[in-house]
């Protein structure tokens, strides 16, 4: 998947030096909802782990190749999100020299033309911060709707609400 600025492709071991880069800046961690990582190697395990699936990319800019964030779907996380039955939970994030660059918005339509095309998913689920309003212009300007539900992830260690929005794919029968 691409556009003339980025490339969404799997995750590579190769590339835990660069998640290292981005992930450890403990302002990126808070705003998605994750603690920064701490070394290379818990870069690298993310990568093995959490990232090693058919639903969760490398956001990379085309022009130098590194991977400079992620985007992705799955099943309902830890956190408290209401979601609806068979829909995922969507997910993004990207490195602060990246920010308001429309990087996101640009992941986000990708990954959406990717789901419509290769999966009968009827609706996205995703939230943000309230105080993180940047995550919500992203998901807006890709058709999110917001439900009028807030939540809190207990997990993270903040009360902070999250606005939840949800995105309407195909017609349910």
């Amino acid at each position: 998947m691409e556009t003339e600025r980025i490339l969404l492709r799997p995750w590579l071991e190769s590339d835990a030096p660069a998640l290292f880069k981005y992930a450890s800046n403990p302002v990126v961690g808070q705003r998605a909802g994750w603690p920064p990582h701490k070394s290379v190697e818990e870069s690298q395990t993310i990568i093995r782990t959490l990232f090693h699936n058919d639903s969760t990319w490398a956001i990379i800019l085309k022009e130098t190749g590194e991977a400079v964030g992620a985007i992705g779907y799955g099943p309902s996380c830890d956190c408290n999100l209401p979601a609806l039955e068979n829909e995922p939970v969507t997910g993004y994030w990207i490195g602060q020299p990246y920010w308001n660059r429309g990087i996101c918005t640009e992941a986000m339509h990708l990954m959406i033309q990717h789901i419509l095309t290769t999966t009968d998913i009827p609706s996205l689920v995703s939230g943000h911060f309230i105080d993180n309003p940047a995550s919500g212009r992203v998901m807006e300007k890709c058709g999110f709707i917001p439900t009028g539900e807030t939540c809190v992830d207990p997990s993270q260690g903040r009360d902070t609400p999250i606005r939840v929005l949800r995105l309407k794919l195909r017609n349910q029968e």
